[in-house]
């Protein structure tokens, strides 16, 4: 259970401001709300965090505990890192139509996002990996909802200064997870 919850709080500070949910904001500001967007997001929001957790799964039945532990922490300075340096998508200048673009560029960015290693750090920590995955799932489709529900308000907005600070303490806790895996504190 504390997985789930950890993987939601994380995912959820860590999705503000999200290249995916300024993505689906983006389009939804453009185009209209159409729900089949919306659909296609939260698919891809939960079918991102069950690949996450479905590695986790995988990596935890081949690691010990110091191993789990520091792949945990490399992972968190992944997402460290995401927050850190990536930057919002700009606004296309002619968006297509396409929901299958749609999907596969959002697809593309969940993938490498900082909620997928989040999700990843955390079911690795936890030895909990569906827990995990499901809290991250539920907190990914509420940030894409909220992208499509507030639009051109969300994605006018730049949450760069709390991402980066969200970003240098998911490093801070990367680099203590580590260093607890290698024995040093």
């Amino acid at each position: 259970m504390s997985g789930m919850i950890f993987a939601l709080l994380a995912v959820l500070a860590a999705g503000i401001g999200g290249r995916d949910q300024v993505l689906v904001a983006q389009l939804a500001a453009r185009q209209g709300r159409h729900p089949a967007a919306l659909v296609l997001a939260l698919g891809s929001a939960a079918a991102t965090s069950a690949l996450a957790a479905w590695a986790a799964l995988a990596l935890t039945a081949q690691m010990n505990g110091n191993a789990r532990l520091f792949f945990a922490g490399l992972a968190c300075g992944f997402a460290a890192l995401e927050l850190i340096f990536a930057r919002a998508p700009r606004p296309p200048a002619e968006p297509t139509h396409s929901l299958g673009a749609f999907l596969i560029v959002l697809l593309a960015q969940q993938l490498t996002d900082a909620a997928r290693f989040l999700i990843l750090a955390i079911a690795l920590a936890t030895r909990a990996p569906i827990a995990a995955g499901v809290g991250g799932a539920l907190a990914s489709m509420a940030l894409v909802a909220a992208g499509w529900m507030a639009g051109e308000a969300l994605a006018a907005r730049s949450f760069k200064g709390l991402r980066r600070a969200l970003g240098a303490a998911m490093l801070l806790v990367g680099i203590a997870l580590a260093l607890r895996a290698m024995g040093r504190i």
